[in-house]
């Protein structure tokens, strides 16, 4: 090959002309790739056009113009969630979770100046992404503090012991009321799904101590049951029995006067009777008197008024002599 062959070849407008069609090709497939864009089933597309909002994008694919608008992809129909006071370190199976580091997030103050551990989940949506873009900025820390700031809130209304047994529903249900309140005021576009209280702990070094004044607690309420089964059984019985005596009582006295009004009437009545014809009623009352005494006589003898002395009767008493033949 000769030197003006080898020129040839290598003839640099030949070079420009092929290195201009690769490097269109580059730019081209630059753009195509900066311009297709793709908003997922769980997303929606806000475009920023020179730093300034200009459309919200749906599902599916999307064009935007190159170097001039951006996209933010935003999980409207996802729900979210932050962990306050460990992290969640392995979702698998059996989630693992990592509480060092984070005790600043859960420990609080009551009401009655005690110090617990409170760890929380908030479960949340974004239901509108302007407002969550550019109403607040960072929305996602900014809820962060205002979760903290309402649970501090809620629990320093209340005593330890409703923080750590009966009061922590209530706790859960007053936080996601007033974080929703807080989310609506600063238009945040973050509607609160649920709260939930994942574990309420005293700090470290007061647990066995707590632990020890919590089985005193249910000792004394045990007992206290104990006392009130003993009295409900007990005091009803008691109190049967002495409504029954005096139900008794209240009969015999009434039986009682009853009896007596009657045998006063009845003695009224004879006595009118008397008044009326005495004669009479002496005969009756003595008639009356001996068909009574008499039965109960053994040996009788009865004598006119004019009877002097009493006919001799031999054996009276005794039974009768069998004559011999």
């Amino acid at each position: 090959m000769s030197q003006e062959q080898y020129e040839i070849n290598i003839n640099p407008d030949w070079i420009k002309k092929y290195l201009v069609k690769i490097i269109l090709g580059i730019v081209l497939l630059i753009i195509l790739g900066t311009s297709i864009k793709t908003v997922g089933p769980e997303e929606e597309g806000v475009v920023i056009q020179l730093g300034e909002y200009n459309r919200t994008l749906q599902p599916g694919l999307a064009f935007i113009i190159p170097f001039m608008e951006s996209i933010y992809k935003i999980p409207v129909q996802r729900q979210l969630k932050q962990e306050f006071g460990f992290r969640t370190s392995n979702a698998a199976e059996r989630s693992e979770y990592s509480k060092t580091g984070f005790l600043d997030e859960s420990m609080m103050l009551t009401g009655d100046l005690n110090l617990t551990d409170v760890e929380w989940v908030i479960q949340y949506r974004i239901i509108d992404s302007y407002k969550f873009l550019f109403r607040v900025r960072n929305a996602e820390k900014t809820l962060r503090d205002m979760s903290e700031a309402a649970m501090r809130k809620i629990v320093g209304d209340r005593t330890v012991n409703e923080v750590l047994t009966v009061g922590r529903q209530e706790i859960a249900s007053s936080v996601e009321v007033l974080l929703q309140e807080m989310c609506d005021e600063y238009e945040n576009g973050i509607r609160i799904d649920q709260v939930v209280l994942q574990d309420v702990n005293p700090p470290e070094p007061v647990k066995p101590s707590f632990n020890a004044v919590n089985e005193a607690q249910q000792e004394r309420e045990t007992l206290i049951n104990q006392a009130e089964a003993e009295y409900n059984r007990v005091i009803p019985r008691a109190r049967g029995e002495a409504t029954e005596t005096i139900q008794l009582a209240e009969a015999y006295a009434l039986n009682r006067v009853n009896r007596a009004r009657g045998e006063a009437n009845r003695f009224n009545s004879v006595y009118e009777a008397y008044i009326k014809a005495p004669e009479v009623t002496k005969q009756r009352i003595y008639l009356e008197t001996i068909e009574r005494v008499l039965p109960k006589l053994r040996n009788k003898i009865i004598t006119d008024e004019k009877g002097s002395s009493v006919l001799p009767l031999l054996n009276l008493n005794g039974e009768p002599k069998k004559l011999n033949p």
